[in-house]
């Protein structure tokens, strides 16, 4: 028995032990457990400040280089004034970025999202002149501002006198005083950038269409009143797209010309037969033909004027080749003053009847 009793106390005693020793397993896997979120917690703790100290050493930089700090809100000051139609991309319906998207910029000039960020954000990082090149291109900066983009980022332009799309206020005078006679600027796209009072209605009323659609190439495939206007409409328009193919060899990877070969192709089944011809014309000066709904037909000589160093943006000038011609577009260039008068007018009454109901 006593054997016996001393077996059981044995065997008790290791079941105690084992239970003993299982309660003291679990409570250690438990504390190891415990430890492990332990060390992420303190590990996220550790890196809550190493993000502080990051912000105050952006801080710090921008501060021993003012430059960078002045360089992001240049860009970003640049990058808000530009709507979407204006480079040829798609508003979308839940826009709430004040002009472009960064993506948008980094897709149009080609550069990473991220590395545009970066260089919006201050960031000290070293950026090529082809890149600032093609930033600059893609946020329509004028002369001036080009300059002060490659001033700020500390990097020699390589091409200074280039311009991108911004039209100078001498150069608008110039298209006032060329009154009556029709003048435009318009870059290597077709974009109409800028035009007199002559120019708005001898195909149309320019000011009655769309910013994002005035667009010579675009009228001539999907304006009626546009297409009705050209005397030779099909030999015309036919030259119109083998001039802008041979022009796009230079851009052919650049989203603004892709997209605008893209919303063609989508909105003319005439256009598409005409682009998969794959016709390239040189640019070429000759006597064009127009009928304008009020005076007649206009007979013109056309004359390209580049405003640069290399083809962009351009001065085109319309000369009457008759004097016929010449009466009628003096006709027109009154009609088009009366326009605008009368759209003056309609503007201040609109902005005196806004005054009056603010008064109530």
């Amino acid at each position: 028995m006593v054997r016996e009793t001393t077996a059981g106390a044995t065997t008790g005693a290791t079941a105690e032990s084992r239970s003993a020793g299982a309660e003291i397993r679990r409570r250690e896997r438990a504390a190891g457990r415990a430890g492990v979120e332990s060390d992420e917690e303190q590990g996220a703790r550790n890196e809550r400040p190493s993000t502080r100290s990051v912000d105050t050493g952006s801080k710090r930089l921008e501060a021993s280089d003012p430059r960078r700090g002045e360089l992001a809100a240049f860009l970003r000051s640049r990058r808000e004034r530009i709507t979407p139609e204006q480079v040829g991309l798609p508003r979308g319906r839940r826009r709430r970025t004040p002009g472009l998207r960064r993506e948008e910029v980094a897709q149009l000039s080609t550069v990473g999202v991220t590395w545009y960020t970066w260089l919006e954000q201050g960031r000290d990082i070293h950026v090529s002149a082809q890149v600032l090149d093609a930033i600059a291109r893609a946020l329509i900066l004028d002369r001036s501002e080009r300059a002060h983009l490659f001033a700020l980022a500390g990097t020699v332009d390589p091409s200074p006198a280039s311009e991108c799309t911004g039209v100078p206020q001498s150069l608008r005078r110039m298209l006032e005083q060329l009154e009556p006679f029709p003048a435009c600027v318009q870059n290597s796209r077709f974009d109409l950038l800028a035009y007199n009072r002559t120019y708005r209605l001898m195909m149309c009323d320019l000011d009655q269409v769309p910013p994002e659609d005035r667009n010579c190439l675009w009228l001539a495939f999907t304006h009626d009143e546009w297409r009705s206007s050209m005397v030779d409409r099909d030999e015309t328009i036919r030259l119109m797209a083998a001039k802008f193919r041979a022009v796009m060899a230079e851009h052919v990877a650049e989203p603004a010309w892709k997209a605008m070969v893209k919303r063609l192709e989508d909105a003319s089944a005439e256009f598409q037969e005409i682009w998969a011809r794959h016709e390239v014309v040189r640019p070429g000066d000759k006597i064009k033909v127009y009928r304008q709904s009020q005076v007649g037909i206009l007979r013109l000589a056309s004359t390209s004027l580049w405003t640069g160093p290399r083809q962009g943006p351009k001065l085109l000038t319309y000369t009457p080749a008759d004097a016929e011609t010449h009466e009628r577009l003096e006709r027109l260039h009154v009609l088009a003053l009366a326009a605008e008068a009368e759209a003056e007018a309609a503007e201040a009454e609109a902005a005196t009847a806004e005054a009056a109901t603010a008064a109530v």
